[in-house]
C-alpha cells in the first residue's frame, strides 16, 4: 500500500480522538541552529498554545488494526473498514518531512492495539525516541498511552513526549463493562496513577529527568450511552483531583457504519459537547463544583451557558456590588471572566467602579445587567423572575436594555 493511501486511512481513523491540544508544551533550544522545528509556531489538526497561538499537529494512528472490540469504536476488531499500518520509519519520515515543509508544529500519535499492549507501546515509544535522539526533533509530541502497558514503558514515553494521555472513553464502569468488556477501569486508572507519580516526582525534584512537561489528559465519549451530564462532570472532577489531569476532553458520539445493537443511531446535539466544555472550564478555572452546576441528575441546559444557568438559579447572590464583592464571586457573574474580575478589584483600589468601566473591559453587557451593582447602576429591587430573564436572554439578549425591570441610576 502506498504511503499516501496509509496516511489517508490512518489520519481519518484518528479524527475521533479529541485530546490533541498542545497547551503546556515547553520551549526548547539547542546550540546554534541544530535541531528541527519548535513548539511555537490530510492528517493535520489545529491546536492552541497557552498564549493563544494556533499550531498544527500531524494527527495519525500507527495502525487502525486492533485486537479489542469496543462497540463504540470505528476501528474495533469486528468493524468492516479499510485497514492500514505505518512502519516506525514511515511515521518518522512523515513527521520530519512535514516539519521541514512547515506543514506542522508537532505530532499526535495514537494506535489500535496490535499483538499486545506492551508491543504497541514499544512501537510508539520507539518513534518518539528516534525523533528526539536521531533527528533532534524539538517539536511537540503527544503520545497516547496504552493502559495495560508496562509502567517502565510509560515512564520511558514520558521522557520523549510533551504530553501523555490515557483515554477513559466512558464515564462509568457499567458502561465500560457493557460497551468495551476487554478494557478494565482499574488498569486505565493504574496507568493514570503511574503518570501522576512520575509527574509528582519531577515536581518534588526539579533536577529529575524531564517527564511529560505538558502533563496528562483523557477523553470521554458523550452520547454513546445514557449517562447524563451530571455523572460525566462528576467523573471529570474526580479525575482532575485524583490524577492531576491537565484536561478532560469530550467527544460527541458519532454513529458508525454497521454499529452494534444498543448504540444510538443518532449523534447527540453538538451543543451538548460544547456545554460540557464550558462547564468543565468552570470546574477547572472558576472553582465551581459539578454538584453546583448540576445539583440534580440530568443534562446541562442547551439554550443558555452553565454559568448563566447557575446565576439564574442562585439569585440570592445577586445583584452583586462590584465595589465590595470578593474577586471569586465577581468572576461568577455572567459576562465577567477571571481576568476582568481581577482587573475590577485592582480598579476599585483607585476609585469606584462605574457601569462604563464594564463596557471598556469588554464584558458581556447583555448578560451581566441583571446581576451587578456599580456606583451609577443598579437593577430595580423588584426585578424580574429568573424564568422571565431567561426567556429575554435566549430570545433576544439586546432586549434587556429595554426590559422594564432594569434601570440605570442618574
Amino acid at each position: 500500500m502506498e504511503l499516501t493511501d496509509k496516511l489517508e486511512i490512518l489520519a481519518d481513523a484518528a479524527k475521533y480522538d479529541a485530546s490533541c491540544a498542545s497547551s503546556g508544551a515547553p520551549k526548547r533550544s539547542s546550540q546554534g541552529k541544530d535541531g528541527l522545528g519548535a513548539t511555537t509556531g490530510v492528517g493535520i489538526c489545529h491546536s492552541y498554545t497557552p498564549d493563544g497561538r494556533c499550531i498544527s499537529l500531524l494527527k495519525i494512528l500507527l495502525t487502525n488494526l486492533c485486537i479489542y472490540d469496543c462497540q463504540y469504536c470505528v476501528n474495533r476488531r469486528s468493524s468492516n473498514v479499510p485497514r492500514a499500518r505505518f512502519s516506525v520509519d514511515e511515521v518518522v519520515k512523515l513527521t520530519t518531512d512535514f516539519y521541514l515543509r512547515n506543514y506542522i508544529d508537532g505530532l499526535f500519535l495514537s494506535s489500535g492495539i496490535i499483538q499486545s499492549a506492551d508491543y504497541t507501546m514499544e512501537q510508539l515509544v520507539l518513534i518518539a525516541r528516534r525523533l528526539r535522539e536521531e533527528h533532534r526533533f524539538r517539536g511537540y509530541i503527544h503520545l497516547k498511552t496504552i493502559p495495560d502497558a508496562d509502567p517502565l514503558l510509560i515512564a520511558e514515553a514520558g521522557r520523549y513526549a510533551d504530553r501523555l494521555s490515557v483515554n477513559i472513553e466512558l464515564p462509568t464502569e457499567e458502561s465500560i463493562a457493557r460497551l468495551a468488556p476487554e478494557k478494565k477501569v482499574h488498569t486505565i486508572k493504574m496507568a493514570m496513577g503511574s503518570i501522576r507519580r512520575k509527574l509528582d516526582e519531577k515536581e518534588a525534584e526539579p533536577k529529575a529527568p524531564v517527564f511529560a512537561p505538558a502533563g496528562q489528559s483523557t477523553q470521554m465519549i458523550v452520547g454513546a450511552d445514557k449517562t447524563d451530564d451530571k455523572t460525566i462532570l462528576s467523573t471529570a472532577e474526580t479525575l482532575y483531583h485524583s490524577y492531576k489531569l491537565k484536561r478532560v476532553y469530550y467527544s460527541a458520539f458519532s454513529p458508525i457504519p454497521e454499529s452494534p445493537d444498543g448504540l444510538p443511531q443518532k449523534p447527540p446535539p453538538m451543543m451538548r459537547e460544547h456545554r460540557l466544555y464550558q462547564a468543565d472550564f468552570l470546574v477547572r478555572g472558576y472553582g465551581f463544583q459539578a454538584s453546583e452546576l448540576l445539583p440534580d441528575a440530568g443534562n446541562l441546559a442547551l439554550d443558555i451557558d452553565p454559568k448563566l444557568a447557575w446565576a439564574l438559579s442562585h439569585r440570592q447572590h445577586f445583584p452583586l456590588d462590584l465595589n465590595v464583592a470578593d474577586a471569586t464571586l465577581i468572576a461568577r457573574v455572567p459576562g465577567i471572566g477571571l481576568r476582568n474580575s481581577e482587573r475590577l478589584v485592582s480598579l476599585r483600589r483607585m476609585r469606584k467602579i462605574r457601569y462604563a468601566d464594564l463596557a471598556r473591559l469588554r464584558c458581556s453587557m447583555d448578560k451581566l445587567k441583571p446581576f451587578v451593582v456599580t456606583a451609577d447602576y443598579r437593577p430595580r429591587q423588584d426585578d424580574a423572575s429568573s424564568d422571565v430573564l431567561r426567556r429575554a436572554m435566549t430570545e433576544s439578549p439586546s432586549q434587556l436594555s429595554l426590559f422594564p425591570a432594569l434601570e440605570e441610576a442618574a
